[in-house]
């Protein structure tokens, strides 16, 4: 693990996965080894389902295929989704996933300072990527969905609790 990542992961499960209410229904997006959903089911979450393109996923497949692997619309009150938006434009998925109202909670490289991270990932500090970084954006500004909270980490990264705002 690089050297950041396990600092990384105490905060982001005390920003964001701490806050998540025991009963909601929660889908990881990219859940890679497991350890965000670990932390939930810990904290009491029983509706958890971990999403991603290879195990141990509950789920293995593509987000852009969530009917096909037997995801409901609507369904889910938070996605979770740490350092995987950048790989994939499934914005529009995640909104029809979401309940109206439901929550996306994502951490992202900010656009502008990508090649800095690139950088430390060479270096060893941080995280290296899986793939490119193909969809770089600005989470204030996604099509249907409304700001709930935004913050900058460090400068480098954006923090964001994105509400869904299109009702069906």
């Amino acid at each position: 693990m690089a050297l950041l990542e396990s600092r990384m992961r105490r905060l982001r499960a005390r920003y964001f996965l701490d806050r998540i209410p025991l009963d909601a229904k929660v889908l990881e997006v990219g859940c890679g080894s497991g350890w965000a959903g670990g932390h939930l089911r810990a904290r009491g979450v029983k509706q958890y389902t971990g999403l991603d393109l290879q195990g141990p996923a509950d789920v293995v497949g593509d987000i852009l295929e969530w009917p096909r692997l037997g995801l409901q619309p609507g369904a889910f009150d938070v996605i979770v989704a740490f350092e995987i938006l950048e790989h994939v434009d499934c914005f529009e998925a995640c909104r029809q996933l979401l309940k109206p109202k439901g929550q996306l909670m994502l951490t992202t490289p900010a656009p502008e300072w990508d090649w800095l991270l690139k950088i430390l990932e060479n270096a060893g500090v941080n995280q290296r990527r899986t793939s490119p970084h193909s969809h770089l954006f600005d989470a204030r500004r996604v099509p249907g969905f409304r700001v709930a909270e935004y913050r900058r980490f460090a400068g480098l990264a954006q923090w964001a609790v994105l509400e869904n705002s299109s009702l069906d």
